[in-house]
């Protein structure tokens, strides 16, 4: 695979950046519809995604109608792949996305060129670090994400601390509980800057059981120490002032999508999801890109995943064999209000082809109690009652929002109950 030629042909007819879940799931799908070459590329050095990292259950019972640890899920998911004829280009890493479909990749070979009919971005999310996070205090070792953890944990067997604290409550915050188990590190709290948790609050007993303290509505959280940590410092929710003892600090959640390759590319970012601008089909402004999986909206669950990799392989199989339908304009979906963080896709086509997402994804910033409205100028077109927390999934039919007409901005707001 040499320097791609302006006019050569394209060496593949899809092109999976990112082989975690949900491009997996694509690319077996794409074989299962007929498609002919399939390559996914992988940065890491096995493909797997997320799962690899993980541990502990509950994975594939919705895909395998089996009840499987992550590194066994994972495994299932390219070895299914694989079996159908997908191929996986490992320590392989796109450094640059070209117009049309071509992309620019740094290989154990050397920099290479690579075209494809269709290229898929399914590169992911990741945790928001420490800067993203403003946590002050000093920088000794032993601060990680719950992601970098799990890679110490279960790929490379290392105990890194004995007694840490876990900064969140995502549902990833308890992944890290069961991540510790693994090698007997027992958290001595978590610390939530919310005033109560952030995954469902029916998780919170499991602290409880597994002796974990949990300090909610905390503000100002400093690292204490000098070579390693020794101590977190807060406020809590009376403003009093708190220290834990901790040889650790496990930053976990906020995740934000995996977009670097975005940022220095001809594709339309929003901002509000961290996301490309995607319409119904998870088509970006580029024709020849499409995009699935966390990469889109930070973030869900793997079954979830893989189920948005499969119906993206079915639209873009029928792409691929039916290219060329009509699109009589567009319909732009956009927020700008406080308590609203994205809504997804951005854009609608108004068009005959069939497949497309019949739901919208909405993601909360702030607790929501009210009204939904889209509008468009000052026109209500549709309303919905919501009463939702940031991190959860929202869903709604996207049915009474194609009426509006070519060009229109649709604009997401949302109205408090009073």
């Amino acid at each position: 695979m040499s320097k791609t030629e302006p006019n050569r042909p394209p060496e593949a007819d899809v092109a999976i950046v990112g082989g975690g879940t949900a491009g997996l799931a694509l690319a077996a799908e794409l074989k299962r519809s007929g498609v002919g070459r399939v390559v996914v590329l992988e940065r890491e050095k096995a493909a797997g995604g997320i799962p690899r990292h993980c541990g502990h259950y509950p994975f594939g019972l919705w895909e395998y109608q089996r009840l499987l640890k992550g590194p066994e899920y994972a495994a299932r998911n390219v070895e299914t792949a694989q079996a159908l004829g997908v191929e996986i280009r490992t320590q392989t890493t796109v450094t640059q996305l070209h117009p049309g479909g071509r992309l620019s990749l740094s290989t154990p070979d050397g920099l290479q060129d690579l075209r494809a009919s269709r290229v898929v971005l399914c590169t992911g999310v990741r945790e928001s670090s420490r800067p993203q996070r403003f946590i002050g205090g000093d920088r000794p070792l032993g601060v990680m994400t719950t992601g970098a953890l799990q890679s110490l944990v279960f790929l490379n067997h290392m105990r890194p601390f004995s007694k840490p604290v876990i900064l969140g409550s995502e549902l990833v915050s308890f992944s890290a509980i069961d991540t510790c188990r693994h090698l007997g590190i027992r958290p001595v709290a978590m610390v939530e800057e919310l005033d109560r948790i952030v995954t469902h609050k029916a998780l919170q007993p499991y602290l409880k059981v597994r002796g974990v303290p949990l300090f909610t509505g905390i503000g100002q959280p400093r690292i204490i120490g000098a070579q390693h940590v020794e101590a977190l410092e807060f406020t809590d929710a009376t403003g009093d002032h708190q220290r834990i003892e901790t040889d650790g600090i496990i930053i976990s959640g906020q995740f934000r999508p995996e977009a670097a390759l975005l940022y220095n590319s001809h594709l339309e970012v929003d901002p509000g999801s961290g996301g490309p601008v995607i319409d119904q089909f998870g088509q970006c402004t580029d024709p020849a890109f499409y995009s699935a999986g966390n990469l889109l909206r930070p973030a869900e669950t793997s079954g979830w995943c893989w189920r948005e990799g499969v119906a993206a392989a079915k639209r873009i199989a029928q792409d691929l064999n039916s290219p060329g339908h009509e699109v009589k304009g567009t319909i732009r979906l956009t927020t700008r209000d406080p308590a609203l963080k994205f809504v997804l896709p951005q854009r609608l086509c108004l068009t005959e082809r069939p497949g497309g997402m019949k739901k919208m994804q909405i993601g909360l910033r702030t607790p929501a109690n009210g009204t939904l409205r889209a509008m468009v100028g000052e026109k209500c077109i549709w309303s919905s009652r919501i009463n939702s927390r940031p991190v959860r999934r929202i869903q709604r039919s996207l049915a009474g929002l194609l009426g509006v007409g070519a060009g229109a901005d649709i604009r997401l707001e949302f109205k408090p109950e009073t």
